[in-house]
């Protein structure tokens, strides 16, 4: 993909990281800079009668109540972005600063904050120019993104600092450099700036994007589990599940069975037990609750990314949104802005990935437990004097630890903002960049148990594997080498994790694997 037409309703993740990851340019669509000089005369309208209207004609927050001078109204535009740029530690990555700039500029494409079209031009040459501004990672409680978005505002007008071509300068020079000129702001355009929820919609996309990768590669490397321990399938059989259909399972089971199919374990009767541990037997139930948990952030993503987060919301009437009724142009207080529901998501497709990791470190243990799984201990094909892969179980632990770590919930925080007007608010962004490190590490975890899957199944010896299993196992044992004595096993856990599961190339045909359930 290498264009990404914004029309604020019709983004999607892939889109998201056409722009963040392939640098995709961006192009507005027919249509939309009509309806934003339509909303901005709204706008104008509202200042030149002076109607009291917060954030144009009055302050913000505990100071709403002030009515601001009309020859002040362009000052306090640029005093609300230089105000609010309190973001403090590193610099967010070009990635997420590129996906917040684009869901900005389709929240704003699709109508209701009355921002001067300018300004929706200029944040589109931003990333087309790849001029990009330095945000730093902490500052958002999820009341809007307002101290990190803030640090956007200030490279548009010309200050704060912005990367380009690699080097970080300063936003006027950085502007100067790639051909662009800082904006005039006019009244409600430095709040417009710093409003809604772009860095939790667009690191959200990112996310869940990545997420939904990660649970086909959890899929995957639980089939090549089932090889290496000869599993027992009848847990899959959608007779059984039918009679408790718990949400998700249903699919996972399918597509366990699909990336099985070609092999013997298909076959119930060719599994070594009659009941193996929860952490085979009930996979498609725990990964099941993951794709629910998808589901359900989805869901809440959706509107956030293709939707208007800004307060107030600029009316102009049903012309512009046919499902809205009344046609009177004006400016109304919003509620939009506030994520409750995209927090709780987040919070929940974490604790989800949560239940992923830890049946991941179990399989990984049961494989090197003679006991149960009848391969040699530790899966040394020399005996007690080796360690063979037991010393790598602490690094699964310790990747579940960081994990686990990651999933305290951040929507039931306390926090309030301005005194007894901004008493609430998600960490709906903090919840959303947590979901990258926690992504991150069960990749590596689910690397670790590869790693140990594929030397279960040399010593197995199956007669014939299911395609999923037997395409992952040709890609490990690439870059991976059999275990003969004791070796470093971190760097194998790592190229894993890295080129092979990491690889759109193997991720998209381990899912049309997978997708043949359907």
């Amino acid at each position: 993909m290498t264009e990404v037409v914004v029309d604020g309703r019709t983004l999607s993740y892939g889109d998201v990281v056409a722009v963040a990851h392939h640098g995709a340019q961006v192009t507005l669509a027919d249509g939309m800079l009509p309806r934003l000089t339509r909303e901005r005369a709204v706008v104008d309208e509202a200042v030149d009668r002076r109607i009291p209207t917060y954030g144009l004609t009055t302050g913000l927050g505990a100071r709403s109540s002030y009515a601001l001078p009309r020859t002040e109204l362009d000052a306090f535009s640029v005093r609300t972005v230089r105000g609010r740029a309190n973001a403090v530690g590193d610099p967010l990555p070009t990635p997420v600063v590129r996906a917040a700039l684009l869901a900005r500029v389709n929240g704003l494409a699709g109508g209701g904050s009355g921002v001067r079209p300018g300004i929706v031009r200029l944040l589109v040459d931003l990333l087309n120019a790849r001029v990009h501004p330095v945000i730093p990672e902490v500052g958002s409680i999820g009341a809007s993104d307002l101290c990190q978005m803030a640090h956007v505002g200030l490279v548009v007008i010309g200050e704060g600092d912005a990367e380009w071509s690699g080097e970080v300068l300063d936003g006027a020079t950085a502007l100067r450099r790639a051909g662009l000129t800082p904006a005039q702001l006019g009244p409600k355009d430095g709040h417009v700036l710093c409003s809604a929820s772009p860095l939790a919609a667009g690191v959200g996309a990112l996310a869940l994007h990545e997420a939904g990768a990660v649970l086909t590669l959890a899929q995957a490397v639980t089939a090549l589990t089932y090889e290496g321990f000869r599993a027992n399938t009848s847990p899959l059989d959608a007779r059984v599940l039918a009679l408790r259909p718990a949400p998700g399972q249903s699919r996972a089971a399918a597509e366990l069975l699909a990336l099985l199919a070609g092999g013997e374990l298909t076959d119930p009767r060719t599994a070594r037990r009659v009941q193996d541990p929860v952490s085979l037997r009930c996979a498609a139930q725990v990964h099941g609750a993951g794709y629910a948990a998808l589901e359900f952030a989805d869901a809440a993503l959706a509107p956030e990314l293709n939707g208007c987060g800004d307060n107030p919301v600029v009316l102009t009437g049903a012309d512009d949104n046919p499902e809205v009724p009344g046609g009177t142009s004006e400016i109304v207080s919003s509620g939009n802005f506030h994520t409750p529901a995209l927090a709780l998501a987040f919070d929940t497709l974490a604790l989800a990935l949560t239940q992923t990791a830890a049946i991941s470190a179990e399989r990984m243990r049961r494989l090197l437990d003679p006991a149960v799984s009848g391969l040699p201990a530790n899966l040394s094909p020399y005996g007690p004097e080796r360690s063979g892969f037991a010393p790598l179980v602490k690094t699964a632990q310790a990747l579940v630890a960081e994990i686990r770590m990651q999933a305290v919930p951040v929507c039931i925080d306390p926090r309030q903002g301005a005194d007894a007007v901004e008493d609430d608010s998600t960490n709906a962004a903090l919840g959303a960049r947590r979901l990258t490190t926690m992504l991150t590490r069960l990749r590596q975890l689910l690397a670790v148990e590869a790693v140990v899957a594929v030397e279960a199944v040399d010593l197995a010896a199956p007669g014939t594997l299911g395609r999923g299993p037997e395409f992952l196992y040709r890609a490990v044992r690439k870059r991976v080498p059999t275990l003969d004595d004791d070796r470093p096993h971190g760097v194998d856990v790592e190229t894993v994790s890295r080129d092979i599961l990491g690889s759109d190339d193997v991720r998209s045909t381990l899912n049309a694997l997978a997708g043949e359930a359907t």
